[in-house]
């Protein structure tokens, strides 16, 4: 059962809202209410799966336009009543209330919704798409000259489907009792599964906070509970599926009892969480800050009722729990008006005391669940130093250690070949900003960081973990390994540009550019062994008069990757992005305001593949064949015109128009022109180039 209301149950409460916002009180008021109400029609045409994708134009031609706003505020007394509501008529409705008084309390109420539909089209003609709806409720109570109480609820329900699937291939060390393929029967399959979604997630939170005149508290509790109608996924599977080829074929022994198995999907679960934090001032000029914290995650959904099964004998349920404890100190202090320090210290103990059980048994191999406890412990030191009117100086050291605790011994590890329990990165960082003249300033920061750790432990399946004190030891290291990046040795250098410049009243530009490099070492030539981050942006803003103005911003990155595996492919990857905003502002004549916007994206994803010596031929001869990867292309073009002509002082209508050009390619839905086939025959695709538009006309009467 869900602890809150369904989306049906919660839209007349909020209309109630409204009208009580609207009518109630209106005789102590004393300055009139204002307000407006819009209401119009809005066409939409051509392919749209990523122009509706969120904005509920997906599955409408025409669209009704409703939309409100009032505001009342009452000086005498204090109070003050606001309401909100946009799209009314629409799958993304909002509706915001608050209502107020000044120095004593305050209430709010929001309420929305949305549907996110798949761009991707379906031939079985399954609808995949997600539909949200979302309360939220605000108090907060002035309790006396020092006391506050805040108090606030928020729960969401998702209901729909959205692309999932399932596969295997035979013969697999997790299931050795299927067959490969062969020229009469398949072992291997991919089928379209698509998840149900009928889930709740609602937070609470409450906090009492305390202002004395050096020593501020607060205290509270905050509790996430989530829901979730549907425990498990039961697959249909056919007797006869497509080979890889797409031919039909019977499958092999074993693979349809495998495929049959029930999938388990996330489920319930809740966490609590219980904190006090605070500053107190020493002196003026010295503040102590500090947060105290404890929280508890618990999953105890029970197997059967999930519709699972295998559970090892006497387990009805995983039991799970996560204790953190949380403890932060700062201090921050202005010894002298040029010198300004800062320290802070940060420890974080999450204890996972989930039970350990065999929940994997494959012939006379047993493996449990994996205990995940991690203790990290971070400090920081930063001085600033304002060398004069136009300099100031920023030295800066992090310290970051990470403890991942005693590897469960039954436990066993797949797709990696070494763990590491410790962990310790130390950044130094520097930053100059300097003030040329009252029309333009700027800053220069680099950052260096060094990441090691403890030997890493060969994982032994089951029977615990072997230190390796010499990983590039022939004989007793790693030779053909890849190792997590999050675990490896890591350099990382950044640098970072920003200016601002405004030469006259009427134009202001500001720039930002970051360049970052990573480097890994690891005891194998394989794996992720460099990355970098480089990005540019630059925003202007120009009013050319009191009527017009023009605004735009153009940015850059670009992200690199270089990896490798053993007996495969060496890929060099390069993301690019590009987006170009300019839009302007005007009004021609007293009635009349325009303006218009131009948005234009272009992202590439390039994957550059050689392939490792020790790869083989018939992966040579399929390089050879196809070239590699082709590139993954996505470009938007956005082009608004807005225009607003005031009727008289009450009344105005409004035009707009939205037309938007999209191209995308993804391999890994269409390759090279053929869309992608499950083993079940069913046949995703996608349109990679599409033109949507869209014309709305709204009428707004407003009154004061």
């Amino acid at each position: 059962m869900r602890p809150f209301a369904a989306p049906h149950d919660i839209r007349p409460t909020l209309l109630a809202l409204a009208v009580f916002a609207a009518f109630g009180g209106a005789g102590a008021q004393e300055t009139p209410a204002q307000g407006s109400v819009s209401f119009g029609i809005g066409l939409v045409g051509g392919d749209r799966a990523l122009f509706g994708q969120y904005n509920g134009l997906r599955t409408h031609r025409a669209v009704g336009l409703l939309g409100a706003e009032y505001d009342r505020h009452d000086g005498a007394s204090g109070r003050s009543t606001q309401f909100r509501a946009a799209h009314l008529l629409g799958d993304t409705r909002e509706l915001d209330f608050r209502w107020k008084k000044q120095g004593d309390w305050s209430f709010s109420a929001a309420y929305g919704e949305q549907v996110r539909h798949e761009p991707l089209s379906v031939s079985s003609g399954v609808d995949l798409s997600i539909a949200r709806t979302h309360l939220g409720l605000g108090l907060a109570k002035i309790l006396g000259a020092r006391l506050r109480l805040d108090m606030s609820l928020k729960t969401e329900n998702k209901d729909g489907s959205r692309l999932f699937g399932i596969g295997m291939s035979c013969p697999s060390a997790v299931a050795p009792g299927c067959r490969p393929t062969t020229g009469t029967e398949t072992g291997w399959a991919l089928l379209m599964l698509p998840e149900p979604i009928d889930a709740n997630h609602s937070q609470v939170e409450t906090r009492l906070s305390y202002a004395g005149d050096k020593l501020r508290l607060s205290g509270g509790y905050y509790g996430s509970f989530y829901r979730n109608a549907h425990g498990s996924l039961v697959p249909t599977v056919p007797a006869t599926l497509n080979n890889p080829l797409g031919t039909p074929l019977p499958l092999s022994a074993g693979l349809h009892d495998i495929l049959s198995q029930p999938v388990a999907l996330p489920p319930d679960n809740q966490a609590h969480h219980l904190d006090i934090a605070g500053n107190y001032a020493f002196t003026p000029k010295t503040r102590l800050n500090f947060k105290l914290g404890i929280a508890r995650a618990l999953q105890s959904q029970d197997f059967t009722a999930a519709g699972l099964t295998g559970a090892p004998a006497g387990v009805a349920d995983l039991g799970g729990r996560v204790d953190t404890r949380l403890a932060h100190l700062g201090l921050t202090s202005r010894p002298s008006a040029k010198l300004s320090l800062l320290a802070k210290l940060r420890y974080e103990d999450r204890d996972d005391r989930t039970p350990i059980a065999a929940y994997n048994v494959e012939d006379a191999s047993t493996y449990t669940n994996r205990h995940l406890p991690s203790t990290r412990l971070r400090g920081q030191l930063q001085a600033s130093y304002q060398f004069s009117a136009d300099y100031r100086g920023t030295l800066g050291a992090d310290r970051e250690s990470i403890d991942r605790g005693v590897f469960t011994a039954t436990s066993a590890v797949a797709g990696i070949s070494a763990l590491r329990q410790k962990t310790d990165e130390t950044t130094v960082r520097a930053e100059l900003r300097r003030r040329m003249n009252e029309d333009i300033s700027g800053a220069i920061g680099i950052a260096s960081s060094r990441r090691d750790g403890s030997n890493w432990l060969r994982n032994n399946s089951g029977l615990g973990v072997t230190e390796v004190p010499d990983p590039a030891d022939p004989a007793t290291g790693f030779s053909t390994a890849i190792f997590m990046p999050t675990l490896a040795d890591r350099r990382r250098d950044t640098v970072k540009l920003s200016a601002d410049w405004q030469p006259t009243d009427e134009l202001a530009l500001q720039l930002n550019a970051q360049r970052g490099r990573d480097s890994f070492d690891t005891p194998s030539a394989y794996g992720l062994r460099r990355a970098g981050m480089d990005q540019v942006g630059i925003d202007a803003s120009y009013a050319w008069s009191s009527r017009w103005s023009v605004n735009g911003h153009i940015a850059h990155s670009e992200e690199t990757l270089r990896q490798a595996r053993p007996a495969a492919a060496e890929t060099s990857f390069t993301n690019r992005s590009t987006s170009l905003g300019l839009g302007v502002t005007g009004k021609p004549v007293a009635k009349l305001d325009v303006g218009a916007s131009l948005g234009l994206v272009d992202d590439k994803s390039v994957h550059r593949q050689t392939l490792d010596p020790t790869a083989p031929a018939s992966d040579a001869a399929l390089l050879a064949a196809t070239g590699g990867l082709p590139d993954i292309v996505f470009r938007q073009t956005t082009l608004k015109l807005f225009g607003r002509y005031a009727l008289d002082d009450r009344s105005a209508l409004r035009l707009d128009l939205v037309h938007q050009r999209s191209k995308w390619t993804d391999w890994a839905w269409a390759y090279y022109g053929v869309p992608f086939v499950y083993s079940d025959g069913t046949v995703v695709s996608r349109q990679p180039f599409q033109i949507a538009g869209f014309i709305g006309l709204v009428y707004t009467i407003s009154w004061r």
